[in-house]
C-alpha cells in the first residue's frame, strides 16, 4: 500500500468495544455499521423461516448475491439470484420493502424460472451473481449462463437487452465453456463476480477457478481475456492450479475489489483473502499477502476450528473497500470483518459488524428472526458513499446499512 496507520486501540473517539470472547477476553474492534442498522431493508418476507423461497413480486428477493446502487441517490440494481432476474430502483429506495420499478430477465414482476423458462437471450439471466458499474453502463455475472453480460449504458427500463457478451459466442448459447471440457481465454465457466477499475475488467471465473482480466472494455461478443491468474495458463482449470494451494492458486474466486493499488480477490473455496502487491500484469503472478489463513498451504474453514476468531474466515464470498478499510463478508460466519490496512499473512481484523464478538458466528446473532442489526449469509457487499449495499442472502433481503463514521476517524 501507499500509505501505512497505526490503529489507536486507546482513542475513545474510535469507539473500540471490548467483548467477552473465550480466547482473548479483551479484544477490542471498531463497528463497521453504524449502532442504529440498516436504514433501509428491501425485500418482503413474510415469516420467520429463513431462506425460504418466496413468491415473485416487485417488493419480494429469494437469495440475493449481489447489489449495486450507482450513485447515493440511484438508482441501485439487484441480482435477485433466486429468481433469476434483475431489480431496478430508478432512484434509492426510501422506505422498507419498496416495490422496484424495473425487472430484467422475466416478463414481469410475478414470474420467475431460469431465462424465463425458455432460451437464453440478451435480456436473461440465470443464477446472476455479481453486478457493477462497468464504465457508463453496468456488468452483470449471470453465473449460470457461463457468461458476463454488459449494458454500455445503465439500465433504465424493463428488459433493456445487453450489448456484449462474454464466455459464450452470442446471446443464445449458454453451455459451461462453450460446451468444451477445457478452458481457454474466451470461455467462462460459473462467473460469479465482476469488477471494473481503471479501464479494465476483471471477472472471477468461479468454475475454472480463476480470475480473467480484460484490458479494456470488451467490444465484441465472446471476445477473449487478456490475462489469467489462478491458473499456469489459459488451458487450465484444476482446483489450486492441480497442485497444493499456493501463493498463486484459486479454488473458489467470487469478489474482487481494489484496496489502494492492490488487488484482492475473496477465495471463497479456500477460506481465504488473497492480496496482491499492485496490479498484476503477469500470468498466474502469485498473490503477496493472504488473510484468514496462517500461510499459503492452509484452505480449511476457521482454520480447522469450531469457532471464528478475529483471524480466520469461513467461506468469504464478498469484499469491498471504503476509506482506508478492506470489509470482507465472512459469510458462512454471517459477519463483516475489517481490515484496516495490509498486514503480514494472516493478520487479525479490526472491525466487525453482525456479531457480538469474535467468536460468534450464529445466523442472525441466534435470534429467532432477522433484525435490523443481523446477518445471514451474506453474500455480496458494495459501498456507495456512506452506505453499506449488503446482499444479506440467508435473510432473502438487501440492506442499505449507514457506516460507523469513525471508520474514517482511525
Amino acid at each position: 500500500m501507499k500509505t501505512s496507520f497505526n490503529l489507536n486501540l486507546t482513542d475513545p473517539s474510535a469507539e473500540l468495544v471490548p467483548h467477552p470472547n473465550p480466547i482473548n477476553t479483551d479484544e477490542p474492534f471498531l463497528e463497521i455499521l453504524s449502532s442504529v442498522g440498516a436504514q433501509i431493508i428491501l425485500g418482503e418476507v413474510p415469516s420467520d423461516i429463513l431462506a425460504i423461497p418466496l413468491e415473485p413480486s416487485a417488493k419480494t428477493l429469494f437469495g440475493p448475491r449481489g447489489a449495486c446502487l450507482v450513485s447515493e441517490s440511484g438508482p441501485l440494481w439487484v441480482a435477485d439470484t433466486g429468481h433469476h432476474r434483475l431489480l431496478g430502483w430508478r432512484n434509492r429506495p426510501q422506505t422498507d420493502a419498496q416495490a422496484a420499478d424495473w425487472i430484467i430477465g422475466q416478463p414481469d414482476f410475478h414470474q420467475e424460472g431460469q431465462n424465463a423458462k425458455g432460451l437464453p437471450t440478451a435480456s436473461s439471466v440465470s443464477v446472476p451473481t455479481g453486478i457493477c458499474v462497468c464504465g457508463k453502463g453496468l456488468a452483470v455475472a449471470d453465473a449460470w449462463n457461463h457468461r458476463v453480460l454488459i449494458w454500455k449504458d445503465i439500465p433504465c427500463d424493463s428488459n433493456v437487452p445487453a450489448d456484449i457478451v462474454l464466455g459464450q459466442q452470442d446471446f443464445s448459447e449458454n453451455q459451461p465453456n462453450r460446451g468444451y471440457g477445457e478452458a481457454a481465454r474466451e470461455r467462462l465457466h460459473w462467473p460469479y463476480g465482476v469488477l471494473y477499475h481503471q479501464g479494465k475488467l476483471w471477472v472471477a471465473d468461479t468454475g475454472n477457478r480463476r480470475v480473467l482480466v480484460w484490458n479494456e472494455i470488451p467490444s465484441s461478443n465472446g471476445q477473449a481475456a487478456d490475462l489469467v491468474l489462478g491458473q499456469p495458463d489459459f488451458d487450465s482449470r484444476d482446483e489450486n492450479g492441480g497442485s497444493t494451494p499456493n501463493a498463486s492458486s484459486m479454488r473458489w474466486p467470487h469478489a474482487l475489489a481494489f484496496w489502494g493499488d492492490n488487488l484482492v480477490v475473496a477465495d471463497a473455496g479456500n477460506n481465504r483473502i488473497s492480496i496482491w502487491e499492485g496490479t498484476p500484469s503477469q500470468n498466474n503472478t502469485p498473490c503477496s499477502v493472504i488473510l484468514g489463513q496462517a500461510n499459503f498451504e492452509m484452505v480449511e474453514l476457521n482454520r480447522s476450528n469450531y469457532f471464528p476468531s478475529s483471524n480466520t474466515l469461513s467461506m468469504p464470498y464478498g469484499i469491498a473497500v471504503v476509506y482506508n478499510w478492506l470489509i470482507v463478508a465472512d459469510t458462512a460466519n454471517s459477519r463483516l470483518l475489517g481490515w484496516r490496512e495490509k498486514a503480514a499473512v494472516g493478520t487479525s481484523a479490526q472491525g466487525l459488524s453482525g456479531q457480538p464478538n469474535f467468536r460468534s458466528k450464529s445466523e442472525n446473532r441466534s435470534y429467532t428472526k432477522a433484525t435490523r442489526h443481523s446477518l445471514c449469509w451474506p453474500y455480496g457487499i458494495q459501498i456507495c458513499g456512506n452506505t453499506a449495499v449488503i446482499a444479506d442472502s440467508g435473510n432473502n433481503r438487501v440492506l442499505l446499512w449507514p457506516l460507523n463514521n469513525n471508520l474514517i476517524n482511525v
